[in-house]
């Protein structure tokens, strides 16, 4: 097995109860892609890898066939990653190349992600990857206007993956995707059923060029909604059944971005209403800088901005993709133009803001 990386990435793995993460892991464990991966999860039984053992190198950790590494939670999730850590670094457990952290179907992602960056030791070996969600498409329709942590689950999400597609009809699969896209634009989703995922897909770098708006046709219709109403309308939805606060919306500035007034303007907003930005993703133009930078927070945690090797396309224009709850998108708006941009630039009808 190859050396442990500088920075070993991690991958959560979410979803509602019932949603099928289970039956996801199960599956993609065996895969030859994650060979060289350890995997937290809350119980062995839960995930039914009792057929797969092959070593039980103590009580809370195993050795599967396919050389994947599991381990239970029975802690807080730090302390689970710190014994994992030095297992590894004592050559007590194979060399693991990357971590899946299997959260309970109650769980809001936010915390998991925090922990990951504030613990010193944990944030100075792993670094957060990506995050999956399944989401059932049975129960779904309805838990995401009653479940809050559906719902966080979804917005924090940069990969979907729709579940039991098969016990409903294919309006009803559709109209659901629709509605993830709207709750999401940043997010790819695919249906497990179908052939166009795998796990070299899941693992892989999540697509900063999916917050550009530019390609969703359904921002502007949910645009319509939300200013109209202040709810989501997607195909064949009752707006008025939604009842939650969502709103996904865009702003694209026609100029560079001055890196310290962003920095110091996204500062203050998560301190004030991090609670409320269930997330912000999306790639800056900075002056001074060819290359661009990707930016990427969860409420009140902000991971490390990326520069990119090159933009994803001929547009070149900063694009930034918020979901919010119970925020006024046009209050934000105004505050990056007012603060990031300027007075002259505003004055001199720069800044080019696009709700979703």
């Amino acid at each position: 097995m190859s050396t442990a990386p500088t920075f070993t990435p991690v991958h959560l793995l979410t979803g509602f109860l019932g949603s099928g993460k289970t039956t996801l892991l199960r599956s993609i464990l065996q895969d030859e892609a994650l060979k060289g991966a350890a995997v937290l999860i809350n119980e062995f039984g839960e995930v039914g890898l009792d057929h797969h053992l092959i070593e039980r190198i103590d009580e809370t950790t195993v050795l599967l066939q396919s050389g994947c590494l599991c381990c239970t939670i029975r802690g807080e999730l730090a302390e689970a990653m710190r014994d994992l850590l030095s297992k590894r670094e004592r050559g007590l457990v194979p060399a693991f190349d990357r971590l899946v952290i299997e959260s309970t179907g109650l769980a809001d992602p936010f915390p998991i992600l925090s922990t990951i960056r504030a613990d010193p030791v944990v944030s100075h070996h792993f670094t957060v990857a990506g995050t999956w969600a399944t989401i059932d498409a049975v129960n779904a329709p309805e838990g995401i206007d009653r479940r809050g942590e559906m719902r966080k689950q979804i917005a924090s999400a940069d990969r979907i993956l729709l579940t039991k597609t098969d016990l409903v009809d294919r309006q009803t699969a559709e109209a659901l995707a629709a509605r993830l896209a709207l709750l999401n634009p940043t997010a790819a989703i695919r249906d497990v059923r179908g052939d166009d995922w795998d796990v070299a897909w899941l693992l892989a770098d999540t697509p900063v060029e999916a917050a550009d708006p530019a390609p969703h046709e359904a921002h502007r219709h949910h645009r319509h909604g939300a200013e109209g109403h202040g709810h989501h309308a997607h195909h064949g939805h009752d707006p008025n059944r939604h009842g939650d606060s969502i709103v996904a919306f865009s702003i694209v500035p026609e100029r560079a971005v001055d890196w310290t007034r962003f920095g110091i303007w996204l500062s203050m907003l998560l301190n004030r209403h991090g609670g409320s930005i269930l997330r912000v993703k999306g790639i800056l133009d900075l002056e001074g800088e060819t290359r661009p930078v990707a930016v990427h927070g969860v409420q009140h945690l902000v991971h490390p901005p990326t520069h990119m090797a090159a933009w994803p396309s001929e547009d070149r224009r900063s694009r930034l993709v918020f979901i919010v709850d119970g925020l006024d998108p046009e209050r934000i708006r105004r505050s990056f133009e007012g603060f990031v941009l300027g007075p002259s630039a505003k004055a001199a009808g720069r800044g080019n803001v696009e709700a979703a």
